[in-house]
């Protein structure tokens, strides 16, 4: 019996247009998307982002004469990590940690270089297309958080979401300060 239909490879399969579109991975760049104070929503990308971890307050030692975002260093798969608590660092309130036992830590690396982003909160990983991100304006954002955005996005529900230059962050002048 003959068979009139076309013969198709296995090959033709897996490479034809119709599948390369449907497995393609997404447009975009990963970040974390956390809260900065009450009302502050912001994304760091995932590239930067070493470990998510909750902190106990116990075992971070405060260190005396440094700025009040420093809450101390911690002892990090064996290595000294700075703890700061990012909101302040960035003009936001202090986060509560009195009567708090664990602080939820963001570690990131950038270069060579380690530092833990206390949080108040971490709410999820998101794609975005970083060609949307826009460029920060004074008259959106203070003076203190301008030099440490790489720019903003229009969240689905209409919020604000900074995102925040790790680059900058990482080579802030006051870590250089206290070293």
């Amino acid at each position: 019996m003959i068979n009139n239909a076309p013969q198709v490879s296995a090959l033709t399969r897996v490479n034809s247009p119709s599948n390369i579109t449907k497995n393609a991975p997404p447009a975009g760049e990963k970040f974390l998307r956390f809260q900065l104070g009450e009302e502050g929503i912001a994304l760091l990308p995932l590239n930067i982002i070493k470990q998510v971890m909750q902190v106990s307050v116990a075992e971070i030692l405060t260190v005396p004469q440094m700025p009040a975002c420093v809450l101390g260093i911690y002892n990090w798969r064996g290595e000294m990590l700075w703890i700061v608590d990012i909101g302040k660092f960035m003009g936001f309130p202090n986060l509560a940690t009195g009567g708090v036992e664990n602080l939820m830590a963001i570690a990131i690396q950038v270069q060579d270089q380690y530092l833990g982003l206390v949080v108040q909160q971490i709410n999820d990983i998101e794609l975005h297309d970083v060609n949307q991100v826009n460029m920060p304006s004074l008259g959106l954002f203070s003076p203190e958080i301008l030099p440490y955005l790489q720019g903003y996005l229009i969240g689905a529900n209409k919020e604000v979401l900074m995102v925040l230059n790790g680059d900058a962050i990482a080579q802030a002048p006051l870590w250089q300060l206290n070293r």
